[in-house]
């Protein structure tokens, strides 16, 4: 069943990371999902839809994810989010984290559900946030690709093992909210990815 939210990507900062507005559209509470940057724009986004924020949560670590989290957090006084593994793996790099995370946790913003899924690989503290039928899923998993694994933290068959395990089992018509926009389109849906995927056609 198709999940009644609103959902606004912006395609922001130098390493072009989606970031996503996420709402519930009875009561306008949402979320912003990995502020890459430019943060004007998402302001924009988010005071146009009158949209009212209530946390930042970080799909995973890395720098261009979690650009705008210190100001944005500032602007609107709300806490951020990341799975506790990442906040242990970067804290030397000073993140501006209220809230640690946990596989199976669940965010609620107004009507919406928003559960943790701990899928590491790309990161150790690497999640994908699930509400309704749409997983958002940070570097974990791309359109026709998979998130890095050369980069400190990084592990390939962990990750393989996050991709079988722990996002194909959702059913088939998930749709699919990357954190990057690399594959042929900017979103797709897990039915198409287990047919087209080459990390989930020729590693499992």
């Amino acid at each position: 069943m198709k999940t009644d939210l609103s959902i606004h990507c912006l395609n922001v900062g130098d390493f072009a990371v989606n970031t996503y507005i996420v709402a519930c559209p009875e009561t306008r509470e949402g979320v912003i999902i990995d502020p890459g940057g430019e943060d004007e724009k998402i302001i924009r986004v988010i005071n146009d839809n009158k949209i009212l924020p209530r946390y930042i949560i970080n799909t995973h670590g890395h720098r261009d994810h979690v650009h705008g989290n210190a100001s944005l957090s500032r602007h609107y006084r709300i806490s951020t989010a990341m799975h506790v593994a990442d906040q242990a793996f970067y804290k030397e790099k000073n993140l501006a984290i209220d809230i640690g995370l946990h596989d199976g946790d669940i965010l609620t913003v107004g009507s919406l559900d928003i559960k943790v899924i701990h899928t590491p690989g790309h990161t150790p503290g690497s999640v994908c946030l699930y509400v309704g039928d749409c997983l958002f899923s940070g570097d974990t998993l791309f359109v026709g690709n998979a998130g890095r694994t050369d980069l400190p933290g990084g592990d390939l068959d962990t990750l393989i093992r996050s991709i079988q395990e722990r996002i194909i089992v959702l059913p088939p018509e998930t749709r699919l909210y990357p954190g990057h926009d690399y594959g042929p389109t900017p979103f797709s849906t897990l039915g198409r990815e287990i047919k087209e995927n080459i990390y989930i056609t020729d590693f499992m």
